[in-house]
């Protein structure tokens, strides 16, 4: 099963794939759907190019890791970690396929990509043994792990870097995988691919991870992991490259689908207005 949130007639919708067409159904949340709540159809199916693809869901927790693939580490010269390296997104970053990502020209200058898993928790989930941990994903889609590099690094922690309005683009189908350390990930920048890897170079795959957050504190349903980024990113580049208006990015994630977000950034506030936030 496909599951998607979608805009149809002025209204926010759940659905799910039914061949070229998404059939609603009755929830009216993904969280719904989740519990198990609202999955009968509701209505006749809508062609699938007569809606607006949303992002499936706003997570409860973002939790992201860094430094999750051997060839990431190698494109930095950087011995993997011992441990999952846990930092946060808030939810307000989240927005949907096809929406901009935005930030002011006066915050940052060096504004980066990341094409991720990610993991959407289907149960309540607190010290799960790694041998149990699958069975509490509901199932995954695509993530861009948008980072402003310089803020980041002047920072010396990730949160705020990380976690502007638009900096987690999600979607857009949630979809269940039998083998989830085995997807090809791919991310393109206005058709030029930047990223190219496979999920099998994770250092801790998606049981570890569930099994390692659970430890220290509980994840619940809706709650989502950002599992980490392959080589790639234009930071490491030589020379660097950062995301710039009218730049076009797409993460692509095997038997999921393709992310793609327009970039268009905005001046300072001695010029053109911030926009609205993007609703996610």
């Amino acid at each position: 099963m496909r599951w998607l949130r979608f805009e149809s007639g002025g209204r926010a919708r759940i659905g799910y794939e039914r061949g070229a067409q998404v059939q609603p159904v009755v929830a009216e949340s993904l969280q719904e759907i989740i519990a198990g709540r609202g999955t009968a159809d509701a209505g006749a199916p809508v062609p699938r190019g007569d809606v607006t693809v949303l992002a499936p869901l706003r997570p409860g927790k973002i939790l992201c890791v860094g430094l999750n693939y051997m060839d990431h580490c190698r494109e930095q010269k950087i011995e993997p970690p011992d441990r999952p390296t846990l930092f946060a997104k808030f939810p307000t970053s989240v927005t949907a396929p096809g929406a901009p990502i935005r930030w002011p020209a006066d915050f940052s200058s060096q504004v980066d990509y990341e094409a991720e898993l990610a993991v959407v928790i289907g149960r309540e989930a607190k010290r799960v043994p790694e041998a149990e941990a699958l069975s509490y994903v509901f199932g995954y889609t695509a993530a861009n792990d948008v980072s402003a590099r310089d803020v980041q690094f002047a920072d010396g922690q990730w949160v705020r870097a990380k976690s502007l309005d638009t900096f987690c683009p999600l979607g857009s189908e949630l979809v269940q995988v039998d083998d989830p350390q085995n997807l090809k990930l791919i991310t393109r920048v206005n058709g030029e691919v930047m990223q190219d890897s496979n999920t099998s170079e994770m250092i801790f795959g998606v049981a570890e991870l569930i099994s390692f957050c659970s430890q220290s504190f509980t994840l619940e349903a809706g709650d989502v992991i950002l599992t980490g980024t392959p080589w790639g990113c234009g930071e490491f580049m030589e020379p660097k490259r950062s995301l710039s208006h009218g730049d076009v990015v797409e993460c692509e994630i095997e038997g999921i689908g393709v992310l793609r977000n327009p970039v268009i950034s905005w001046q300072d506030a001695h010029g053109e207005p911030a926009p609205p936030r993007v609703a996610w």
